[in-house]
């Protein structure tokens, strides 16, 4: 009956009342009117329908109600992210009790030029199980203040499920019964430790994305069946790679080594390139509590002064890290490369390296940037300067095709023994982080597009198109600033893309113009699917390179196996992955998603922490961002802190959003974005993740 009622609603194109639909179902009975009310309860239920006030029943798809999830603020508005569309703003007369991160139906009010208004009818579902805060008592009673503002819930602990806590202990509680519109009753499952006690700010945040810093025992004990180091039954039938001249290039505190290097000329002026990674699959197989952990977690966390890891020390430390002189078991994937670095040849195969030496990037760069030798690096300085003509190369190629490079910088926080952060600094990207890219991308592109041409279940790495509006909103909102882009631009390409942000490098607010376009392109994720990936500019491209780290990279190793080492290719195993693998995907793009959000909240916590410290010290920054409320001003060290348009002083300031400047009534004097100004610290709060700036009038 469901069908039937589906392609009545579709073809009438409107709403339907019970009767209409009855009469087009050809129904006569008492009974059969039951079945139909049932039925349309049930599309009502799974969203397939919508009923109007009037009673009357229409497809959901045609109605003004979208699905999405709600992303709340704190002053008690929100937006309803629903995927490729606009935001719907909801403001917090029309939130109807939903709270951050509730999956919500948004009934669409308004629409002002692409800006959306709506108010939320329903809660389809409250995601939120658990909540992280502090346990205090209040007449006798213990309650949870929660870390999160923009959850508006109020929570009583149960005496009886208190776990031992103590008032100022940071601790994951889960929600157990609804007592009265926000309120709820609550267990507490989990002590992170007293709040004031070192990393628990960071673990409290962690926490709260469901990102677990600890290892069930049946982990551990499975761990004690894993060697230390690499027999010579686990050699056989791969190739031996341990006398070649392979070393890594990372981070000076680096101790998760997924990838290592090594690269030669050919007699035919070719390049012959070594990506050898990790072989983490021979370790963590499936239908392990290993492997069970590692689909769960999806990422590794690296969170200011430290890793929570997708895998045990013992595996990401140990035996799977690619560290120099002891043997190690990898899959490598050697390609020739031609001088317009497009690659002529590969080979896909398992083998057994000795890395020569651990290298870092500081020092790679000294010999590549600065010509400085340090000790210890000088039997590589020709392989490294081969190594840089051959990333120059790859990467005039990718440029060539339109792959694009945002040129963001990236902030790095320093802390001390306590965890407490003393410094705010730029990240370097240099030569030999440019060269570990460029590598690594070609590695990547080879395996995706060995197995998608011979068409088996696969796992990729796509980034769609950008939708056409957000881009032309964004060129709408640059050239309102003053800065019109030269040329027609109809079709979104990846060379379109390149020449915008070519345009844009000459102004001194590219910075804020390269983030804000990034933020109108959609997001990679992972998929079964090859779409492409947009960004890259690339047909094929996978994460091959850091199974320590990321799931679906182990998954990758693993099909590789089955397919080309073990050859098992049969209808079972395609039928297998042809499932399992769509599953593997939306759940490692989320827990990516809650990684890069819980990166991003712990960096903007010890941000102000840093700040609390330079309460009335001045500093110039950029204006980054101009609302009605205030502006946001940017310092050279990504730290960010907001002006009150109240606070700014000197005049009664008005935002003109046509402009997007804060103007003043009297004097005219603009405010707009990078704009550069003086300010003074004015305060920093770490629990609440702000920082607020005054201005220095001149």
């Amino acid at each position: 009956m469901e069908e039937k009622i589906l392609k009545i609603l579709e073809e009438s194109n409107k709403a339907l009342s019970v009767h209409e639909i009855e009469t087009q179902l050809g129904l006569n009975s008492v009974e059969e009117l039951k079945t139909l009310l049932k039925t349309l309860n049930s599309m009502e239920e799974n969203l397939k329908v919508y009923r109007t006030k009037k009673e009357n029943y229409m497809l959901f798809n045609n109605s003004n109600l979208q699905i999405g999830v709600m992303l709340a603020n704190k002053k008690g508005f929100g937006f309803v992210d629903i995927p490729g569309e606009i935001d719907v703003f909801v403001s917090s007369s029309n939130m109807n009790g939903a709270i951050h991160g509730d999956k919500v139906v948004v009934e669409i009010t308004s629409k002002k030029g692409i800006d959306l208004e709506g108010r939320i009818l329903r809660i389809v579902e409250r995601k939120l199980k658990t909540v992280v805060g502090e346990l205090y008592y209040k007449n006798a009673k213990p309650f949870l203040k929660l870390d999160d503002e923009k959850v508006k819930l109020n929570i009583i602990i149960d005496k009886n499920h208190l776990n031992n806590a103590m008032p100022g202990h940071k601790v994951v509680v889960k929600i157990t019964k609804r007592i009265q519109n926000n309120m709820y009753n609550g267990e507490i499952i989990k002590i992170i430790g007293n709040k004031n006690d070192p990393g628990v700010d960071i673990l409290s945040i962690a926490a709260k994305y469901d990102i677990e810093d600890r290892f069930s025992d049946e982990v551990m004990n499975e761990l004690d069946k894993i060697p230390d180091f690499v027999s010579k039954e686990e050699m056989i039938d791969r190739k031996d790679l341990r006398e070649d001249m392979i070393f890594t290039i990372d981070g000076d505190d680096t101790k998760d080594i997924d990838d290592a290097i090594s690269c030669q000329k050919l007699e035919n002026g070719n390049f012959k390139l070594g990506v050898h990674i990790a072989d983490v699959s021979h370790y963590v197989t499936i239908n392990t509590k290993l492997n069970d952990t590692a689909f769960s977690r999806g990422t590794s966390c690296y969170l200011a002064d430290r890793v929570i890891p997708m895998l045990p020390h013992k595996l990401s430390n140990g035996i799977c890290s690619l560290n120099p002189e002891v043997d190690r078991l990898a899959f490598s994937c050697v390609m020739e490369i031609d001088k317009d670095g497009n690659i002529e040849n590969y080979d896909i195969f398992e083998s057994v390296i000795r890395s020569k030496k651990q290298m870092t990037y500081k020092n790679v760069n000294k010999i590549l940037e600065e010509n400085i030798i340090p000790n210890g690096y000088e039997e590589f300085v020709s392989t490294l300067h081969m190594m840089h003509e051959l990333s120059n190369i790859l990467r005039k190629n990718k440029q060539n095709r339109g792959c694009i490079d945002f040129d963001l910088n990236e902030a790095k926080i320093i802390v001390d023994d306590k965890g407490e952060a003393i410094d705010v600094v730029l990240r370097d990207r240099g030569v030999g982080e440019k060269l570990i890219e460029d590598f690594m991308i070609a590695a990547n592109e080879t395996v995706a597009t060995h197995i998608y041409y011979i068409d088996l279940p696969f796992i990729y790495r796509v980034h769609g198109e950008p939708r056409e509006e957000k881009i032309q909103n964004f060129l709408h909102f640059v050239s309102l600033l003053g800065y019109p882009l030269q040329g027609k631009i109809k079709n979104i390409t990846p060379i379109v893309m390149q020449d915008i942000l070519k345009q844009l490098k000459k102004y001194k607010e590219f910075p804020i113009f390269s983030s804000l376009l990034l933020r109108s392109m959609q997001k990679a994720v992972y998929d079964k699917t090859n779409i492409g990936h947009f960004g890259i500019a690339s047909k094929c491209y996978t994460h091959f390179t850091s199974p320590i780290r990321r799931y679906p990279d182990l998954i990758v190793h693993r099909l590789l196996r089955t397919y080309l080492f073990e050859k098992r290719i049969n209808n079972d195993i395609i039928n297998f992955y042809d499932t399992k693998l769509l599953e593997i995907a939306d759940h490692s793009s989320l827990k990516e998603r809650q990684s890069i959000e819980c990166e991003r909240e712990v960096d903007d916590m010890k941000k102000a922490e840093y700040m609390m410290k330079h309460i009335g010290e001045e500093f110039t920054g950029m204006v980054s961002s101009v609302m009605s409320f205030g502006m946001f001003v940017e310092l050279p060290n990504l730290i960010e802190g907001l002006i009150r348009v109240e606070e700014i002083g000197d005049d009664y300031y008005e935002f003109d959003e046509t402009a997007f400047a804060l103007i003043g009534k009297r004097h005219k004097k603009i405010y707009r974005l990078g704009d550069e100004v003086k300010v003074i610290v004015k305060s920093a709060n770490k629990e609440l993740r702000t920082v607020d700036f005054q201005l220095i009038n001149k």
